[in-house]
Parts: structure tokens; C-alpha cells; sequence
């Protein structure tokens, strides 16, 4: 298995050496040259197997370069009852008659970016071995909340590996916020920059693009990696679950080998709907990717118009991890689409750093809305669907996760589709306490409380246990105290790096 860039201005490079780029140093994203296929048979003889086996399927068919035995020591690692608090690692709930939950959030973070961070650290000190690397990895991290923490706990003390991540000061919840400034670890950072998500993940995207300064780390002993989705380790790990959710279905005699189902995603940056777009064309029997965004929609209206227009406002929302208005991982979906047209993805990514929009041609427009559709949840449909969902179900949802709801709701009145779905729960409901509680209980019922005791009454208003993950957070010293501009992020970098 060979990777491509998005914007043919790279050679061909094997995953071994894509994983430890982590993107393409000229521009654009790497990509499988080729999607493998699982035909119907192999299917079936996944059903009834664990997360571990299904894992080893999938990635097997895309790390080519890894000996089985390197894979399976990744698994091993990653996915565990160390990490994760379930045996299923991602196990389904039912919600409606045809509708369930895919827990997401089990891992050691309390969000879905476990399901990968878990792993990817993994992949990647297994690609530094193998490539013979002299340099230190450096991982610059752009995060809207949740990346951050799963970055920091996936490859704290791995050795040979410093991270950095860049966070949007004010722009995250307490609880996301002392999850990544309290990490210990000899070899992990955090930085606050004034600004939002798009500000830290242009910066650090300007500093993976700036060749000279790529060549003065080099000479410093350095070489930058990203454990965000444009590293293909990154988003690899997160086919698997779409895999396992079918699976999981049809071993519960919920769906017939061969039918089709929905997936629901509440997405800001693309990755996760993009993975389950892969396991479609890898041959996951899928009707339709709904595409769930916030009152920050602009995928929403670039699938409905074709038109992507990042000159809007900033809205912040209670569901921060999707307040986004550049989606990187848009451009590995238009080059599958556009049948691997760089020249296209160069012009129209180069339309968007240059005046802030492009347009793409109606082939490519009619070609997207043949396997997804898109919608969005304002903030008092958001925060109305959690009470709902908890009134009518005893099913508590964060806010996110509660915007694929209201989107699937709005979706289902509107096609009347009921093929059996499935909706990405993307947090544990406790990692977005304030919102869930006033959600619950009134606007007011967070008034003069602080963020852990929210927690414990919601504790006991839903019954749920408080993630693991975020017990005892209040008590830990806080480490990392960093704040800087978005133009700083080079000095910062030097000044965490000793240079």
C-alpha cells in the first residue's frame, strides 16, 4: 500500500513514512493510493469477533509496510482494560426503534479521539524504528478540546517523542482545559493561544508548510509530526469503529448481513465522517453519512450549495470541539470524489487560503450528495434535544453528540428514512457538565456552582458514574501555564525545545 498527496506534489511514500510526516511537507495531505476492499464474505466472518480482531483486519489491509506482529503489539497497547473501561471498547446503545448509540467515549480522555490517540503513538514509534530515524520527533497539536488531552495521554513518556499542543485560550471547558494543563509527563507541553481553533490549527499547519524553518530544526536534531487527522495514523484507527458498529449489529440480529445502515457524525474538522467514508467505499454496506455541524455550519452550506465559504462569524457554541470553520480533512474527501484530481485540491485549497472560499463544479457537488447529507442544530435545539433524549429515553448525551440527534430528528421528518442508524456519541455527557446540567435541570442551575460540582449533580441526577478520566481533576496541580499569540507559536516552539 502506497500513499498519494492530495495536491500531486509529493512521491509516493509507504505508510510507514506518511504516519511519521504526518503531512505532506509541500502542501496537502496524504492519502491510500488505493482503498482495499472487504468483500461480503469476509464480513461475515467478522461478525461475533472483538474489537481487537476486527481492528486487525482493517489496519492490516492499509499498513502494509508493518509486520503482523508490529500491528498486533499496537492493539495490544492500545486497546485494553487499562484504557479503556469497557470490554467492547465502543459498545452500542439502543436509543430508538432504529436508532442506537455508538459509544465513543470509554477511553482514558472521555471523548472519541481516544478510539485513535490510543494507537497512533504506537504506530508512530513503530515507523521511527523501522525508517531508522536519528532525529527527535517533535508533534505540534492543534486542538478545539478533545484532541488536545487524547494527544497529551497517548504519547506521554513514549520515548524519542516530545508534544506540543496549542490550545484556543477561553475557547474550551474547564474541564477539557485542566484535562490537558495538568498532564504530567517529561515530555509533554501545552500552550494557550489567544485566538480560536482555526487561528491554532492555521498556525500550526504555517509551521509544518515553512520548509526553512523545517531545515533549522533538522539541524537542531528535530523533525515535526502531528497527531491531529491529517496524519493518516490518526484517522487509520477511527474506520475501525464504523466496522465494528455493523458488525456489533448484525451479531445482535438488528440488521441482516447486507443491509444498509445510517451513520449520524457530529463533525468539525471532517476526520470522523471521512473514516466512515472509507469503511464505505472499503465496502461497509452504508445508505447515508449524515453530516451533523453546530450554528458554525459551514460544511452544512458547502454541501447544500457547493460552496465553501470561511469568511463568517466565529461562533462559540456548547459544543466547542466543532466551532470550526476550516475543515482540513474536506480535502481528502474531494480528492476521493474527484477521482484524485490534485490539480483541482491545490486550486480550490489555494482559493481558500488566498480569498477565503471556493466554489467546486456541479459534478463534484452532485457527486458528494450521493452517500452524505449534511445539517445543523442551533444552540436551544442542542441543549432541548439532551432533555428530551434524557426524558424520553434515561439516555444522557453531550452536547455534541445531542446535535447528531437533533440533525438525524430533522433528517428523518424530512425523508422519512428509516433504515436502522447508527449516531456517533463523540463525549461522555460529564466532559460538557455545565451545559448537560442546564440542559436538564433549567439555565439556571449552574449558578454559583464551580465545574466539579456540576459534576457530582449530575452524577446523581442521571444515574451515570463520572468518567474516570475526570475524577479528581480539581486536585491536581496544575502544569502547564503557557499563553501566547497566534503569531508566537515558532518562538514557543524554540523556547519548549531549548533552541
Amino acid at each position: 500500500m502506497k500513499y498519494v498527496s492530495t495536491r500531486a506534489n509529493f512521491n509516493r511514500v509507504n505508510s510507514a513514512e506518511a504516519i511519521k510526516l504526518g503531512m505532506v511537507p509541500s502542501g496537502g495531505l496524504f492519502v491510500p493510493e488505493q482503498i482495499p476492499l472487504i468483500d461480503a464474505e469476509k464480513l461475515v466472518g467478522l461478525v461475533g469477533q472483538g474489537y481487537r480482531e476486527v481492528a486487525r483486519e482493517i489496519l492490516g489491509l492499509f499498513l502494509t509496510d508493518y509486520l503482523p506482529e508490529e500491528i498486533d503489539e499496537c492493539i495490544q497497547r492500545a486497546y485494553n482494560d487499562s484504557n479503556f473501561d469497557h470490554p467492547d471498547m465502543a459498545p452500542l446503545s439502543k436509543l430508538g426503534d432504529s436508532s442506537y448509540i455508538l459509544e465513543l467515549w470509554h477511553g482514558p480522555t472521555a471523548a472519541f479521539k481516544d478510539m485513535a490517540l490510543q494507537i497512533m503513538p504506537h504506530f508512530l514509534s513503530q515507523a521511527i524504528r523501522k525508517l531508522g530515524a536519528e532525529r527527535e520527533t517533535v508533534i505540534l497539536v492543534a486542538t478545539s478540546g478533545d484532541t488536545g488531552k487524547a494527544a497529551l495521554e497517548g504519547f506521554k513518556n513514549v520515548p524519542g517523542i516530545k508534544i506540543i499542543v496549542f490550545y484556543p485560550h477561553g475557547g474550551v471547558s474547564r474541564v477539557q482545559e485542566l484535562q490537558m494543563t495538568t498532564t504530567d509527563g517529561d515530555n509533554t507541553f501545552v500552550v494557550a493561544v489567544r485566538g480560536n481553533f482555526d487561528d491554532c490549527q492555521n498556525a500550526v499547519k504555517q509551521v509544518f508548510g515553512d520548509e526553512a524553518y523545517n531545515r533549522f530544526l533538522a539541524e537542531k536534531g528535530y523533525e515535526l509530526s502531528s497527531a491531529n487527522s491529517i496524519n493518516w495514523g490518526r484517522l487509520l484507527p477511527q474506520i475501525v469503529y464504523y466496522f465494528w458498529a455493523y458488525l456489533d449489529l448484525v451479531g445482535k440480529e438488528a440488521v441482516s448481513q447486507g443491509d444498509k445502515v445510517n451513520f449520524v457524525v457530529p463533525t468539525g474538522n471532517f476526520g470522523n465522517i471521512l473514516a466512515g467514508y472509507y469503511a464505505f467505499r472499503m465496502g461497509l454496506p452504508v445508505n447515508k453519512l449524515i453530516c451533523a455541524s453546530n450554528e458554525n455550519r459551514v460544511l452544512t452550506d458547502f454541501f447544500a450549495t457547493g460552496k465553501y465559504d470561511r469568511k463568517r462569524e466565529f461562533i462559540k457554541t456548547v459544543s466547542p470541539s466543532m466551532d470550526i470553520l476550516i475543515s482540513s480533512n474536506l480535502e481528502r474527501f474531494l480528492f476521493e470524489v474527484t477521482g484524485h484530481d490534485g490539480r483541482k485540491i491545490s486550486e480550490w485549497l489555494g482559493q481558500l487560503n488566498t480569498e477565503g472560499q471556493f466554489q467546486v463544479d456541479e459534478n463534484t457537488r452532485r457527486e458528494t450528495g450521493h452517500i452524505l447529507c449534511a445539517g445543523y442544530a442551533g444552540e436551544e435545539e442542542t441543549l432541548e434535544t439532551i432533555k428530551t433524549v434524557f426524558e424520553n429515553y434515561g439516555y444522557t448525551v453531550d452536547t455534541h453528540t445531542a446535535v447528531g440527534v437533533k440533525v438525524y430528528e430533522d433528517y428523518v421528518r424530512r425523508t422519512g428514512d428509516r433504515t436502522v442508524t447508527v449516531l456517533d456519541a463523540t463525549a461522555s455527557p460529564f466532559k460538557f457538565n455545565r451545559a448537560v446540567l442546564k440542559a436538564l435541570r433549567g439555565p439556571e442551575a449552574d449558578t454559583g456552582k464551580d465545574e466539579f460540582e456540576i459534576l457530582r449533580e449530575l452524577e446523581q441526577l442521571t444515574g451515570m458514574e463520572i468518567h474516570r478520566g475526570l475524577q479528581q481533576l480539581d486536585a491536581k496541580p496544575v502544569r502547564h501555564d503557557r499563553v501566547s499569540d497566534k503569531g508566537e507559536i515558532k518562538r514557543d516552539i524554540e523556547e519548549i525545545l531549548g533552541l
